[in-house]
Order: structure tokens, then sequence, then C-alpha cells
């Protein structure tokens, strides 16, 4: 998977967001919990490639199947019928509870492969999806994100994810960030990705659950700090829960003020460069 990742991705740069950053010390910090995309990576969409435009989709899910030399055709409409089988499964989950629900990508794939009877083996399924996710959300890593993540950990806080995500999503950072998850400091009880909870943000138990193991340990909500670039899905929810908040204002594709859904709640921090964290760190 690395050579192909290697193969699939290059340099993005940030496009300006013309925000102005609000900068302050943080005492008490112990633990600082991040989002992926639009915040440690640029996101060519601001988001996963799930949210692309089905013509976008419908290109490139074809073009992912012929390079590794499978044929499809017209008639398998595969954007579609993707989109189809994620709306099943939303309400299936909403239907036993879930709020915000989320799908495991590779089920989802291997149901629409399924309906034109096509089957094929798991590990080249996942590089399809991963030559599609590269096309419709080109990843890069965000400047300074690297910097940041070493000064957290030589810091000895303790470090986690909270990121709407699929299963390509962690082998894109360990390539792009330079390691392991876990050798970049994060905790892998700390590290919860969407696709596996089967819940998204902006759910607030995700935060919650989170919330609780930190607390488990003597890490009051207060003394945790959230870093993401939406304020719907990241401050809000995080602010919810008690945690500090850090807008990430730093890249135009994929900054989420949401200055229309009628939010009160206000970041601690508006950063503009992932690098002006650590000042705020004390």
């Amino acid at each position: 998977m690395v050579s192909l990742i290697e193969s699939l991705t290059h340099p993005l740069v940030m496009q300006p967001t013309g925000e102005t950053s609000r900068m302050a010390p943080l005492a008490g910090i112990k633990a600082v919990v991040f989002d992926i995309y639009g915040t440690l990576l640029i996101s060519g969409s601001g988001d996963t490639g799930l949210s692309c435009d089905e013509s976008t989709a419908e290109a490139a899910m074809t073009e992912a199947f012929n390079a590794e030399g499978i044929v499809t055709t017209p008639t398998m409409e595969l954007a579609k019928g993707r989109q189809r089988l994620i709306l099943q499964e939303h309400s299936r989950l909403k239907a036993a509870g879930t709020e915000f629900p989320e799908v495991e990508i590779r089920e989802i794939w291997k149901r629409l492969l399924a309906e034109s009877h096509f089957t094929i083996p798991d590990d080249l399924l996942e590089r399809v999806i991963m030559r599609h996710e590269c096309v419709v959300n080109p990843v890069w890593p965000m400047a300074g994100a690297k910097e940041l993540l070493t000064e957290c950990q030589n810091r000895g806080l303790s470090m986690g994810i909270i990121s709407n995500a699929q299963f390509y999503t962690r082998p894109l950072v360990e390539y792009l960030l330079g390691g392991a998850v876990e050798d970049l400091g994060f905790r892998k009880d700390l590290c919860l990705w969407s696709f596996k909870e089967r819940e998204a943000k902006p759910s607030r138990e995700l935060f919650a659950r989170l919330g609780a193991l930190l607390e488990r340990e003597g890490i009051a909500s207060g003394e945790v700090l959230y870093i993401g670039n939406d304020m719907r899905n990241d401050v809000a929810p995080a602010a919810a829960q008690g945690f500090r908040t850090a807008l990430f204002a730093g890249d135009a594709r994929s900054l989420r003020k949401r200055e229309d859904d009628g939010l009160t709640v206000r970041p601690d921090l508006i950063l503009t460069d992932l690098d002006q964290l650590i000042s705020c760190l004390s």
C-alpha cells in the first residue's frame, strides 16, 4: 500500500483564508486531540472523499477499477449505487439509535460489487478504494503538522484523534507524516476513527467517550484541547464536552465557519498556522 500511496500523492499548498489568528496562553493543558482532514492534512475536498459529487465519484471509481485491471460497465452505475447503499446503512444505524451514523466504506463497496456479481480479493478492493480516494480527495501534510506533533510528544502531552475517517486515513497519515500513528505520539486508546465507531462528527458521543477515557486517568475535560477546522463538527461538540478548543483556519479549502448555522460557541483559539499553537501551550 505504501508504494501505491507514494504514486498517488503529490504536494499541495495551503490556500490562505484571510482569517486573523487569535491566540492566548492556555494553562494546564494535559491532552491535545486532533482532527485529521483539514487540520493535520491538507484536504483537496475539505473532508473525506465520501462528500464528492456523483459525476466526479463515477469517473474516479471507473478509473480506479480500470487501473487495477478490472473492467466495469456503464450499467453498474457505481457512484449512484454506492450512495444508495450508504444512505441505506445510515438509515439502519439511525433506526438503531445512532444520531450521526458512519459507514465502513469497504463493506459498501463489497455490497456494490455483489449486486453486479463481482467478487475481488480484499487487498485488491482496498487498492481500488485507495485509488479512488486519492483522486477525489488529494491530501498532503499541513505545514507544521509534524513539528507540532513532535512538540506535543516532547512535552509529554497525551495525544488523541477524533476524526471522520475510513480505513485509508491511517495509512495516509502514517506515510505523509513519516511514522506509525503511535510513533507520532498518539495513544491508540485515544484515537477514535468514525468508521470504527460507526458514528461520525458532530456526534457529541465521540467527545464524551474520549473525555471519559481521559477522566479515568485524572485528566479533566478542561485540561483537554481539541483542534479542528470545522465549527459545527469540531469546535461545538468539543466545547459541549468541556474541552478547550482551537479552530484551525489555515486552509480555505477546509475551513468551515458555519456562520449560517446559528452557533453561539466561541473557540478559545483561532490558528492560521499550526505552529502558533506551540506558543499557546504553557
